[in-house]
């Protein structure tokens, strides 16, 4: 087993107001008076500013341009992103050759949390940041949410706000620091910093930041899309400390909840050790094949070009579109891009069984075009239905159908989630934790297995263990203790 304990967070951590085992009772805290709190600051900056999103032909787009020779949709300045094409090859999955557009951002953004000790509580610094993707405009960022691009200023705008705290030596003590990649089937080789910091020094928050608690964060995911994509993958790297040992022992505690506190124990009962778990998704890479060769965007097989939007000629999976942006409160107030649009709501979900009294979690050994490695660990289901309809059963993504059929009693998590908002217009997933009982056996396929949330948090002080959508998750899952 990897040992977390030098990794866990300090004490602050495991107060009571952080923890907040009371928020599933009602009982404690006001859960309802903070989050109303939270819901009209983010109203007031909403009214603050002005906010526009629009549609517009790719021509109308300033400083971007259909590359001559290649076709790849690229910024003038060479910098941010281009929208290239890449074929894939696999013996994983039903389909073993396609073609499509991706996302190339090859530079690493930063994704940071400020946290600071408030009277013996850890609070985090989070924005209300603007995106011209969110379907509802604003949502709860990290302190700071930028590319490289954004941060070293090439659009010309000001400059990013509490960035020096990541950037100076002296200013902060990290608790977190790790690279993490991003959704593999739209990103090419996309990866951010993640990181956590704390400060002792005084940081006024700008009118469009405010402190929060971990557990008032929490509170907010249960919420649709209040905590966008970003702050989840955040929260879901810090290596939490345990609640407190008296609440193994509560009387109004559900086993479920007594499973996911001994799941939260490093070096507990697990169905495998970590060793295991690493020849497992070792061997799970080596066994199958993947091959992802860059072509030009013009070159693209089953996927086509109009004045408006390049779609896949059977109109599933996504598209991308031109979109003209105003926005009062970021760096540069008005700009035009590219974005990437699904074509419907996905679904993500875990299914988590206690084993011997510890919850466990199944994870997939998934494989995606734009993974820098072969595979990362992903969420039971992970799939946008739409893109099945019509198709047979053996082509179904496994347990998807299961889902259809859960009682609700067995859903402990269901809220709709926002992905990244700067590179995708209205992208949702259905996040959903559920306690399968005994429904499901021990032995599942080969590309599964059963994880203790102890050995997911080990795996994610590494880089490109855990993809994003299984981060998401299990920032989730931690708000349900």
């Amino acid at each position: 087993m990897v040992d977390t304990s030098t990794t866990v967070l300090p004490a602050p951590l495991t107060t009571e107001d952080t923890v907040i085992p009371a928020r599933f009772t009602g009982s404690g805290v006001a859960t309802g008076d903070r989050s109303g709190r939270v819901e009209r600051w983010l109203e007031e900056r909403r009214a603050a500013h002005r906010f526009e999103v629009e549609r517009i032909p790719f021509l109308g787009m300033r400083d971007w341009f259909f590359e001559p020779t290649t076709g790849n949709l690229a910024h003038r300045s060479g910098r941010f992103f281009t929208i290239e094409g890449i074929e894939v090859e696999t013996d994983y999955g039903p389909v073993g050759r396609w073609q499509q557009p991706i996302i190339n951002q090859p530079e690493i953004g930063t994704l940071g949390m400020i946290t600071k000790d408030i009277d013996g509580v850890l609070h985090c610094l989070v924005q209300a940041k603007m995106e011209p993707g969110n379907i509802n405009t604003l949502q709860l960022s990290p302190t700071v949410q930028a590319t490289r691009s954004n941060y070293t200023r090439v659009h010309g705008g000001t400059q990013t706000r509490y960035l020096e705290y990541f950037t100076d030596p002296g200013r902060s003590r990290v608790l977190v620091d790790v690279l993490q990649s991003e959704q593999g089937a739209w990103f090419l080789g996309k990866r951010n910093r993640n990181v956590v910091v704390e400060v002792d020094e005084d940081v006024p928050p700008h009118e469009d930041y405010r402190w929060m608690t971990i557990g008032e964060l929490h509170r907010m995911l249960r919420q649709d899309n209040m905590v966008n994509m970003d702050a989840r993958t955040v929260l879901s790297c810090i290596p939490f400390d345990r609640p407190a040992a008296e609440a193994d022992d509560r009387h109004d505690d559900s086993p479920f909840r007594r499973a996911l506190h001994r799941s939260l124990v490093p070096g507990g009962a697990a169905r495998h050790t970590m060793r295991e778990l690493l020849s497992w998704f070792v061997e799970s890479k080596a066994r199958h094949h993947r091959r992802v060769r860059p072509i030009p965007l013009r070159q693209v097989r089953g996927w086509q070009r109009d004045d408006h939007e390049i779609s896949h000629d059977d109109g599933k999976h996504f598209s991308i579109i031109a979109a003209q942006v105003t926005a009062g409160s970021r760096e540069v107030h008005s700009w035009s891009q590219p974005l990437l649009v699904p074509r419907g709501l996905g679904v993500a979900a875990l299914l988590t069984k206690s084993i011997g009294g510890v919850l466990h979690v199944l994870m997939h050994a998934r494989i995606e075009g734009g993974y820098l490695d072969v595979a990362e660990l992903a969420p039971t289901v992970q799939c946008m239905p739409v893109n099945y309809e019509g198709l047979p059963d053996d082509a179904q993504p496994p347990f998807l159908d299961y889902l259809g059929t859960v009682p609700a009693h067995r859903i402990m998590f269901d809220a709709v989630q926002s992905e990244e908002g700067g590179r995708f217009y209205h992208a949702e997933n259905r996040y959903v934790i559920v306690d399968v009982g005994d429904d499901l056996p021990d032995a599942v396929p080969p590309d599964y297995r059963w994880l203790t949330v102890a050995q997911l948090t080990a795996l994610l002080q590494h880089s490109y263990y855990v993809n994003v959508q299984a981060r998401s998750l299990i920032a989730c899952l931690h708000s349900l203790w």
